[in-house]
């Protein structure tokens, strides 16, 4: 939790974004797993936290612009309660924490909605809940199917607008979230071995996510199977000649994330193969990084990472032609088929529930449709203070190149033939975590090794304690 006055000036900021009517906040609520109190862990809103600052399920907020007034809507512990979960500081006094002095029971909420005039424009953020959609039909007496809609494009983008740029004490709690993020990182390309399962490495990152927060960011990517971009199945058994993709954050408990990406082969060393492949994705990851700073297109940082890459193919045989001319023909996609980055802070993928053209894009700059370009998450001109990632990646995807391959797709620029000779490579990611300076950029958190020198340097040394 920060200071009172930082919350308390969020909030007043987001008024005057608004500029009139009234703000409601859902908080999150607690869910059953397989039965009502075996419940999953907690985890508030992300965009409460923010202005709010309590975790805790159960609560919600309004803040009345015009009426200048704000109040958090809960409950304390019963008894009941209490006996099972241990006592709580009371709720009036966590509401005074971040500067809001009224306090109400949950159900006076639609008593107050009830009582205001007809004409009050009520703002609300996308739900991303089936209960909060429930909750909102109920409060608004609107049909489920018409509150997605009526989410507030205003509210929207004055919440984007804050949340984009971190303030120094944000980017301590990202800090801490990349570090413990790096434990996770060393520990997997320590333990790595064959004869032991992909499930083995998970527990053990894991373990230091829970040691040291709250929970993983998001739910971890352990696989030998990298080109599977998401891939949760964690059965295979590691042997000689694989690569395992580690993708994986922490959540401290502040709630801010962290989220890295290293590629490292199970034995000592990368094939020589590997080894090729994975220098044309470092060589995208610095092309990308060097471009980073204030004013600059990440679509345009995006472009240079994947110029790099059809220059390194075209380098190996498994491309042809011309770099940019294949680039502006989508060619690349066939190995690179998701965006170069996103957004990080309070949520992994920052603000995503509030809608990717909102947070990556701009009314003059439209995320674009066509694949390859539609997973791109950030394309906006870059502010000092955005906190995001870069992570290029090669991937050798089987069923997308036989669908190419059939389609006598890209002909002029892949060399099909050659590139039979990579098919069971896999895939290859490098990701971190980097905050927008005035004059450029800065690598958050303990530095991990990167390049594939580096890599096998320290699988050589751990290989042989």
């Amino acid at each position: 939790m920060f200071s009172k006055e930082e919350y308390i000036a969020r909030r007043e900021k987001l008024r005057q974004s608004v500029g009139t009517g009234l703000i409601l906040f859902l908080g999150n609520d607690e869910v059953g797993s397989n039965f009502k109190d075996n419940v999953y862990p907690f985890r508030q809103d992300s965009s409460f936290i923010y202005f709010f600052g309590i975790q805790a399920p159960g609560l919600n907020a309004i803040i009345d612009v015009d009426g200048n007034e704000e109040i958090i809507f809960g409950d304390d512990l019963s008894i009941d309660d209490i006996v099972f979960s241990g006592p709580t500081t009371p709720l009036k006094e966590r509401a005074n924490m971040v500067g809001v002095a009224n306090v109400m029971a949950s159900d006076k909420l639609s008593d107050y909605l009830g009582g205001l005039k007809t004409n009050t424009e009520i703002h609300y953020l996308p739900p991303y809940r089936p209960e909060h959609i429930l909750k909102l039909s109920s409060l608004l007496g609107s049909l489920p199917s018409e509150i997605e809609k009526g989410a507030s494009t205003q509210l929207i983008k004055g919440v984007v607008k804050l949340r984009s740029i971190k303030s120094e004490e944000e980017v301590l709690e990202i800090e801490k979230a990349v570090n413990t993020t790096v434990e996770m990182q060393y520990k997997a390309m320590e333990l790595a071995k064959p004869g032991i399962t992909e499930a083995d490495l998970f527990g053990a990152v894991k373990q230091i996510a829970l040691a040291n927060g709250n929970n993983t960011s998001f739910p971890t990517i352990m696989t030998v199977n990298g080109q599977i971009l998401h891939n949760h199945y964690r059965k295979n058994i590691l042997k000689t000649g694989d690569m395992v993709l580690c993708d994986c954050g922490a959540e401290g408990y502040s709630n801010y994330a962290g989220d890295l990406t290293r590629t490292f082969p199970v034995d000592e060393k990368f094939t020589d193969r590997q080894k090729r492949i994975y220098d044309i994705v470092y060589s995208a990851y610095r092309a990308a990084v060097d471009k980073l700073a204030p004013g600059c297109l990440f679509l345009d940082v995006h472009l240079a990472a994947c110029q790099k890459i059809v220059e390194g193919l075209i380098d190996l045989g498994i491309m042809k032609g011309s770099a940019s001319e294949a680039i502006a023909e989508g060619a690349h996609t066939l190995f690179f088929q998701c965006g170069l980055g996103h957004m990080l802070g309070l949520d992994v993928h920052d603000m995503e529930n509030l809608g990717e053209q909102y947070v990556g894009y701009t009314d003059d700059l439209k995320q674009r449709t066509d694949f390859g370009f539609k997973s791109l998450r950030l394309g906006r001109m870059l502010e000092e203070g955005m906190v995001l990632t870069v992570e290029p990646g090669i991937y050798f995807i089987p069923e997308l190149i036989a669908l190419r391959k059939r389609a006598h797709k890209f002909e002029a620029f892949v060399d099909y033939g050659k590139l039979e000779d990579y098919m069971d490579l896999g895939g290859i990611r490098i990701e971190d975590d980097f905050l927008i300076t005035a004059k450029g950029s800065r690598l958050l958190g303990n530095r991990l090794p990167s390049t594939s020198d580096e890599i096998e340097q320290f699988r050589i040394t751990k290989q042989r304690i």
